[in-house]
């Protein structure tokens, strides 16, 4: 079932995707809004009950129709359940679109309409940086979009899936990362008090929450692309004690396609006399238009071993 859900739900996202302003959007950040305004009144552990309404409170939700649709009706309508679930969680299209008009732009040598684009997309301040530095920060920011919308995504609903949870994975990753990003902004902005507190525990959930789907795509990566680099790069980030989540997965990154990776410690050490090893992460070379189509092919590459890993979960389950 979790194969099938996944490949209705990327076929449905490719020919349909959600565009930002959807229904289904809106009605999250409703939600988390709610969950904030009614219940943060700065302490810890009132943090934790509007982070927990606002996160488990739709993911037990998925969950118990999931389990009603299964009980009632049968498997058929549970599993169109979770791929829509897991089409509503996915948003490739949403950044694929931004990186294709940047790699477009930065292949015209129009620098400056890719500053804007950067700019646009982020909300940050790209007008110093060179083109080099923008081919390798759409690198960053891509790898980093494909993490949350779309591996992340896969591997909590295909560990939680196969206990029986249906699509409670996906939307629990999901909005996880969004609560994360959303009182952040709302509170920087000074459009909507959110203390610090609520801020700080949906920070620290969104890193144990994130911490498995991390490495999963960063095997991902490894296996597709430069396994030695790739693992390479995720031991030498652990060994400088980096346990950024974002930062282990550009440093394998970096390894995977052999590109110079330098906005986050770790994704390119510095070399150390007498290591071969270390020798070959300076002889990286700086981000090119070329690296894009290589990081393109490794984003398609680790989504087809995905489902043909499902794919023969599901046969094996069938056979079994």
């Amino acid at each position: 079932m979790s194969f099938i859900s996944v490949l209705f739900a990327l076929l449905l996202e490719q020919a349909r995707p959600l565009t930002s302003g959807n229904a289904i959007h809106v009605a999250m950040r409703s939600w988390v809004r709610f969950c904030s305004l009614n219940l943060d009144v700065g302490k810890p552990l009132h943090g934790w009950l509007a982070w927990g309404l606002a996160v488990l409170g739709p993911s037990v939700m998925a969950l118990l129709i999931y389990w009603s649709l299964d009980f009632w009706f049968g498997w058929p309508l549970a599993l169109l359940w979770s791929a829509l679930v897991l089409y509503a969680s996915l948003g490739f299209r949403q950044f694929s679109f931004h990186f294709t008009e940047i790699r477009n732009a930065l292949a015209n040598d129009d620098d400056a309409l890719a500053r804007t684009l950067l700019a646009q997309w982020q909300n940050i301040d790209a007008q110093s940086w060179s083109h080099s530095e923008m081919i390798g920060r759409l690198i960053e920011l891509s790898v980093l979009a494909a993490h949350r919308h779309v591996f992340g995504v896969l591997a909590w609903f295909s560990v939680l899936a196969a206990l029986g949870f249906g699509p409670m994975g996906a939307v629990l990753y999901r909005l996880a990362e969004f609560v994360v990003r959303y009182w952040q902004h709302k509170g920087q902005a000074l459009q909507q008090p959110v203390s610090q507190a609520l801020q700080t525990n949906a920070l620290a959930a969104w890193h144990w929450i994130d911490a498995l789907p991390a490495r999963i795509t960063v095997l991902g990566f490894a296996v597709v692309g430069n396994f030695e680099e790739a693992i390479d790069g995720w031991r030498r980030y652990t060994a400088q004690s980096g346990t950024d989540n974002d930062g282990l997965v550009l440093a394998a990154t970096a390894g995977a396609i052999n590109v110079q990776l330098g906005t986050v410690q770790g994704a390119n050490p510095p070399a150390t006399a007498g290591s071969a090893s270390a020798q070959g992460f300076s002889l990286r070379p700086p981000p090119e238009l070329a690296h894009l189509a290589i990081l393109v092919g490794l984003v398609w590459r680790a989504v087809v071993m995905w489902l043909v890993l499902l794919a023969l979960l599901t046969l094996a389950r069938l056979i079994a």
